[in-house]
């Protein structure tokens, strides 16, 4: 490829609203370029890269027994209404109506839709285990896309989902998937990558892992142990805390005035904020109240606590509601409450502690010495379950060590669904007894654009990004300066054939651009092999030779026999692949 043909333009300075590497380098260096909000348009060059990946996957897939398919970007509502979630996918699954007024859809998952072949084309135990996959444009009305690609509302996935015919069977593939999505990883660039428990979401099913690329930029928060024994999200993370045992104290009424947060109280009283009990009220999609508990110095984690409850639909609840069922916002506590007119949730970390400090529930007063076991009557109107966000620190659930926090960009995930659509949707298989049964199925993916931008965030500099061979846009570029002269035309022209006709994917700069703007060009289109040839050079038959990820570093090399050389050193450096 000639950079004088090619198209997508190297821009000197990042988009507005870019605040991440990659959505700088990607749009800045002509690889992908903005339609709307969280809408890209791939270039060339980013058309280039993804091809490559979507490659790798492939060979992975098909190793592991995957057969490819293409499902519909667009489907009818009755496939979700079939599976219930139709109605329980909020805003983020558009919607609309086909010119005959039948309900549509843009795919943003497709558990349905392959549920529909399997029902159709799988019909005995003998037919299972089985994979299929596809890789499809998928759609999401993202609320707030950023950084790029990697939050985007039109984007391109590999989802691939298993049958089988137990959930012992499922387990045994769901590693081999697991085993191949490292090797994708390896494979593409990811340097730095985590498996951590998840909560599955919307997906729903017994068991999730994500596949986390580490990141600054990324949105999730992870919690490691120091050996690597714990990982999760924060969405699923655990802590192993300590409570300090006292002998349970009287109740003792005392006034607070202004004493409305819990660092107020903690400053008001001379105590630490763990020795306080913090409540906190949200209305369920019902309308009804959810008095939560958890201890002064912890936060409340929505996502475990929407679990526990089983509602995804919980919102703050107004003082009109706290004050319905005898409470007083500001404080609340569980003390002297009737429960049973409304749902309680407590964390562990008010269940073994002493002598909290709670609301009195009446204005300007708490009570101190709070004990659960002593002072709630009602323990069968209670839930008692671990709803606390983890924190930078705290002893990891395994062996105790203090957990690290991280960020990541999650860039696969996988699933075990178990039966949560095939049973509902009919998808079932005759057993070896001739009985019926639901297909028990896996659920496996990986956005393609989203590991291309998680690359760019581990493999960079200052100037651009530093591609990894295996998915580079090209292998080799070819910079000549002071191109008019036919000396260095003529030995561009012949490198550039000779590595071609030796298959080697090629770029050459032919524009004449000062060294100056071609070597800036050179950094952002990130090429691995680079070769420079100018008057310079040619004076000893040389050309200046290096690794983009040299930084400034480089050497010479002899114009004779090196483009035998230089796919020699492509090939090796491929067979480092897992």
């Amino acid at each position: 490829m000639r950079l004088s043909r090619l198209v997508g333009q190297r821009l000197r300075e990042p988009p507005r609203d870019a605040q991440t590497v990659s959505h700088k380098f990607l749009v800045r260096g002509g690889y992908c370029l903005p339609v709307s909000t969280g809408i890209f348009s791939l270039l060339p060059l980013g058309r280039r890269i993804t091809t490559k990946i979507e490659r790798i996957i492939r060979e992975e897939m098909n190793r592991i027994g995957g057969q490819e398919v293409l499902m519909p970007v667009v489907l009818p509502a009755e496939l979700w209404q079939q599976s219930g979630r139709w109605d329980s996918v909020g805003a983020e699954l558009l919607r609309f109506k086909d010119r005959n007024g039948k309900d549509m859809m843009l795919g943003m998952t497709h558990e349905e839709a392959v549920v529909h072949i399997a029902r159709a084309e799988v019909s005995s135990y003998k037919q299972l285990p089985l994979m299929l996959y596809q890789i499809q444009i998928k759609y999401r009305d993202e609320a707030r896309p950023r950084a790029g690609l990697i939050r985007v509302r039109e984007f391109t996935m590999k989802d691939a989902y298993s049958f089988h015919v137990s959930q012992e069977d499922l387990e045994k593939y769901y590693e081999v998937c697991r085993e191949a999505y490292f090797r994708i990883f390896k494979r593409i660039g990811i340097r730095d990558m985590l498996c951590i428990q998840a909560d599955s979401g919307i997906f729903g099913g017994n068991r999730s892992d994500e596949f986390m690329a580490v990141a600054d930029c990324g949105e999730d928060t992870l919690f490691v142990s120091p050996n690597g024994n714990y990982q999760a999200n924060r969405e699923v993370a655990c802590a192993k805390l300590t409570y300090v045992k006292e002998d349970p104290l009287p109740p003792e009424k005392v006034e607070t005035p202004h004493c409305k947060s819990i660092e107020d109280l903690a400053k008001f009283l001379g105590i630490n904020a763990d020795h306080t009990c913090k409540a906190v009220f949200y209305k369920d999609s019902q309308g009804k109240l959810v008095f939560v508990n958890i201890r002064g110095d912890l936060e409340v984690n929505e996502t475990k606590l929407a679990k526990v409850v089983k509602d995804a639909n919980l919102n703050f609840a107004d003082d009109e509601l706290i004050r319905s069922v005898g409470a007083v916002p500001g404080y609340a506590s569980l003390y002297g409450l009737d429960l049973s007119k409304f749902r309680v949730v407590v964390d562990p970390s008010v269940t073994n502690s002493n002598n909290l400090v709670v609301g009195a529930n009446e204005e300007l007063y708490h009570i101190r010495n709070f004990n659960y076991g002593r002072d709630v009557p009602q323990k069968d109107q209670v839930i008692v379950a671990d709803i606390a966000n983890v924190r930078d620190g705290d002893p990891s659930p395994v062996d105790g060590a203090p957990l690290k926090l991280l960020h990541g960009i999650e860039i696969g995930n996988i699933f075990q669904l178990g039966t949560k659509y095939s049973k509902p949707m009919g998808c079932n298989f005759l057993d070896a007894d001739g009985k019926s049964k639901p297909m028990v199925m896996g659920c496996y993916g990986i956005g393609i654009g989203r590991g291309m931008a998680a690359v760019v965030e581990q493999n960079h500099d200052d100037w651009g990004p530093i591609w990894p061979m295996a998915i580079a846009p090209f292998q080799v570029h070819i910079i000549g300066l002071k191109y008019s002269e036919p000396a260095v035309a003529d030995a561009c022209e012949k490198l550039y054939a000779d590595l071609q006709a030796l298959g080697v994917e090629v770029l050459l700069d032919d524009r004449g651009e000062k060294a100056g703007s071609a070597f800036a060009d050179a950094d952002l289109l990130g090429i691995p092999l680079r070769l420079v040839v100018s008057p310079k050079t040619l004076e000893t038959n040389q050309v200046e030779y290096k690794h983009r990820d040299w930084g400034k570093r480089s050497e010479m090399r002899d114009l004779p026999g090196l483009a035998t050389l230089l796919q020699e050193e492509i090939r090796q450096e491929l067979a480092k692949e897992p």
